[in-house]
């Protein structure tokens, strides 16, 4: 099936089409930022397509520049981020069609404030005196903590990675969430943040060569997590320092604002006002 398109209660619209799934909002002239949405939304997943290998190729300094709106967006988000890391185009892929989806509406419609949210990757519009509030949720459902981003803030960008996301993790960590300038730069960082949440040979998490759970994996022979039991608090402090670490790094370069990480009821965070009531264990309150 194309693109598909429905309005949803609360005056929001759902974009579907193969794997992208968008929940749009919007203030002021909703009608037009919706027929933009849509209108744009038409040639995403075919725009990609055309580049899906080079954009699922590991990036170094001479990959092949895309040719792509999209796929340039994935790639100018990348490319600060690879610095010898492992990375694909790809990790910043769903942060970049909200960015893309979000910039239509407010090309062609008055508006005070819209979001595009892609499967939990989120991006912003915010004029004078807006805000935008959302919770963080674990795969189980648990609230994990808030967020609160006024129009004063330069974060325009949210994005959520982890063990149970929609892709495959090279970490442990059940949930990361991410705020930078952009949702393509949220995006690539939370994937990157939550690899580093980890406990290399640890003998309670299992791995296995990406390729042989999926061979369409933009992460190949790469070693994936794909179970984890219970750890010790300290191995949880640990690991979660680990991704902190990363976080702290990316924030040092400017490349994002802040970071919230969880594993296993445990929590660590950056300092930004931006969170609030994070769930934090006992151990690490």
């Amino acid at each position: 099936m194309g693109p598909q398109a429905r309005i949803l209660s609360g005056n929001r619209l759902h974009l579907q089409h193969g794997p992208i799934d968008l929940i749009v909002g919007a203030d002021g002239d909703h009608a037009a930022a919706f027929r933009a949405a849509q209108e744009r939304f038409k040639t995403v997943l075919t725009e990609l397509m055309t580049e899906i290998s080079d954009l699922r190729s590991p990036l170094n300094s001479a990959s092949r520049k895309p040719q792509g709106t999209i796929a340039k967006h994935m790639d100018t988000a990348c490319r600060p981020f690879a610095n010898g890391r492992f990375v694909t185009r790809m990790a910043a892929v769903a942060g970049a069609v909200a960015d893309t989806v979000l910039q239509a509406m407010t090309d062609n419609a008055d508006l005070t404030r819209a979001y595009v949210n892609n499967g939990g990757d989120i991006a912003l519009y915010l004029t004078a005196n807006q805000r935008f509030r959302t919770a963080m949720f674990g795969y189980d459902g648990a609230r994990l903590g808030d967020i609160e981003i006024k129009d004063t803030d330069p974060i325009r960008g949210i994005a959520t990675s982890g063990r149970h996301g929609r892709s495959h993790s090279l970490g442990i960590a059940d949930s990361i969430t991410v705020l930078a300038h952009s949702a393509a730069a949220a995006d690539v960082a939370a994937t990157l943040v939550a690899n580093a949440v980890d406990l290399p040979n640890h003998p309670n998490i299992t791995r296995q060569p990406a390729c042989q759970i999926d061979d369409a994996s933009d992460l190949g022979a790469q070693m994936v997590v794909i179970d984890r039991a219970v750890l010790s608090p300290s191995h949880q402090q640990m690991a979660l320092a680990a991704g902190l670490k990363t976080a702290q790094n990316f924030q040092n370069d400017q490349l994002i604002f802040g970071a919230a990480l969880f594993l296993q009821g445990a929590s660590l965070a950056t300092d930004m006002p931006q969170f609030s009531r994070l769930q934090r264990t006992p151990e690490y309150a």
